[in-house]
């Protein structure tokens, strides 16, 4: 259940949001937008998101962002018709509604781990689990049976840990899965860009599911909304929490209403 204090959070920020000049809206995708798949390229938005960030993103009153560990190749398929600004791979890369697309740049010693930690995979035999992206590597294990997930963890873990040792790496666990990636930028160090790109007195939240989005939360902590998207509660820096998808998609319904109420 939702404490009183998180529900009086979540009303006062809609009712500074319907009298703001500006507002950002960033949301993860898999597990906030979207349900989780075992087919990744089937993973689509829950049927209400898209009519509805449409209708925010017309109104042309909040920035609208998706901030994933996906590559933003993937989350703009996945989003499409939307025309949407995308940071992927944590915030690696960034796509602009315009098609502008940035790359950080990763150095070449933690290029160098990331190679290695690809050649563990082929040697392991764990191709058809594994997803290459810019800056990191995912093994995914969605799907399979419990015997199965604990297997194929614990060989990834036993092959990646010595490697996540090593500087400028991390190993995350996330949902159904583990990914060695480069430890910066993540999604904290997303939201941290955004919020200076922002305009003075806009009105700011974040929405996601994951572990990772805890960075996110810590770095928007006292400077705007954060909300865990999930069927069960866990443990979360957020301040709200909202169940998929009828909470979130209501979410966002109120959130067109109150920015479309400032409409002259």
């Amino acid at each position: 259940m939702q404490s009183l204090s998180a529900n009086h959070l979540l009303l006062d920020f809609l009712a500074r949001l319907s009298t703001a000049s500006a507002s950002v809206l960033m949301l993860d995708y898999d597990g906030t937008l979207a349900p989780f798949h075992v087919d990744r390229n089937r993973a689509f938005p829950y049927s209400e998101v898209m009519p509805v960030l449409e209708r925010i993103v017309q109104l042309g009153k909040t920035r609208v962002i998706v901030v994933t560990g996906r590559p933003v190749a993937e989350a703009k398929m996945l989003l499409s018709p939307l025309n949407l600004e995308v940071w992927g791979s944590h915030g690696l890369e960034r796509i602009l509604p315009d098609g502008t697309y940035q790359q950080k740049s990763i150095d070449k010693e933690t290029m160098a781990v990331l190679s290695q930690a690809k050649e563990w995979v082929l040697a392991a035999g764990l191709t058809s689990h594994a997803e290459i992206k810019p800056g990191g590597i995912a093994i995914h294990w969605r799907g399979m049976s419990s015997a199965e997930m604990k297997d194929i963890e614990a060989h990834a873990l036993e092959g990646w840990n010595p490697l996540a040792e090593r500087s400028g790496i991390k190993l995350l666990k996330f949902e159904a899965g583990l990914e060695l990636r480069v430890a910066h930028p993540d999604k904290g160090d997303a939201v941290a860009s955004i919020l200076q790109d922002s305009a003075p007195g806009a009105q700011i939240a974040y929405l996601g599911d994951d572990f990772t989005d805890e960075d996110a939360f810590r770095v928007l902590s006292g400077c705007g909304l954060t909300v865990l998207v999930r069927s069960e509660y866990r443990e979360t820096r957020a301040n709200v929490w909202l169940k998929p998808p009828h909470e979130l998609i209501d979410f966002l319904k109120q959130w067109f209403h109150k920015i479309n109420s400032m409409q002259s």
